[in-house]
């Protein structure tokens, strides 16, 4: 077993705590909206065992400290600042980007910017360039009542004070998924500017197996955002979890599987 090193990143205005551990091909496991490292323990530790593996929280995450701002900008501003820290240590050679979620979209648009930073992009459940926006007006009640859920509103009070705590307001999460969809909009300009190996992990239904009111939209309109995806960028590849927006924890040993056949230790 290896030690697990802890680390700060100090940058506008919020603290993001770094954890390093494992040895092998560096990998960066970013959390996505509403996930934090800790809820991200089992992955971490079966990618550690042969990667040297970085993760942390986003702003308002986890153990990171509160913002004034949770902008998609504001995100991407956390991951540039972790991997600069991350150069400043001296990483052996560029890193896997692992990113879940929102996360995933960070990890393009960080490539984009920085394609030879990167060796590798593992992208589950996110970076998914729709067709046509998520979510309409017809599902912003629904998106309100998920955000204001009273169970979700527990959960989230249980967690203060701890490492899976979440500091964003409902309304915070509702204005960063419309946001979300204006990203996702323009996203297939920025895959064109990465040349590095892109892997897909994507649920069957990210909304659900529900045969009845926003599921079976979302759901094919997740699976026609990727059919796009892959028909201009075909050297992209896919693997598809028959799981919804939870696979990251329901399918964990898989998707570790996946990303370790993805990116095979050199000694393999």
């Amino acid at each position: 077993m290896t030690t697990t090193r802890h680390f700060t990143v100090h940058h506008d205005g919020v603290t993001i705590p770094v954890s390093r551990g494992g040895r092998g091909q560096p990998l960066v496991l970013c959390p996505g909206l509403n996930s934090t490292q800790a809820d991200l323990h089992e992955l971490t530790e079966l990618l550690r065992r042969d990667h040297d593996v970085v993760t942390f929280d986003l702003r308002g995450h986890g153990l990171a400290s509160a913002a004034d701002r949770y902008s998609f900008d504001a995100f991407l501003s956390d991951l540039f600042a972790v991997l600069a820290e991350l150069e400043r240590l001296d990483l052996p050679s560029p890193p896997v980007l692992v990113g879940y979620s929102l996360s995933a979209d960070l990890a393009v648009h960080y490539a984009a910017e920085r394609p030879d930073a990167v060796a590798g992009l593992v992208l589950i459940d996110g970076a998914n360039p729709l067709p046509e926006p998520f979510i309409t007006d017809a599902d912003l009640p629904q998106f309100r009542a998920m955000a204001e859920d009273p169970a979700t509103r527990r959960e989230n009070e249980q967690a203060m004070g701890t490492a899976r705590q979440v500091l964003l307001t409902a309304r915070d999460v509702l204005d960063l998924q419309l946001e979300m969809d204006v990203v996702r909009s323009g996203i297939l300009d920025r895959y064109r500017k990465i040349d590095c190996p892109i892997h897909m992990i994507m649920s069957t239904s990210i909304a659900g197996d529900s045969t009845e009111g926003r599921a079976p939209r979302h759901n094919r309109l997740w699976r026609a955002g990727i059919d796009r995806l892959v028909r201009e960028r075909p050297h992209i590849s896919t693997s598809w979890l028959v799981a919804d927006h939870r696979l990251v924890f329901t399918h964990t040993p898989e998707i570790a599987e996946i990303i370790r056949s993805a990116h095979p230790h050199p000694t393999d």
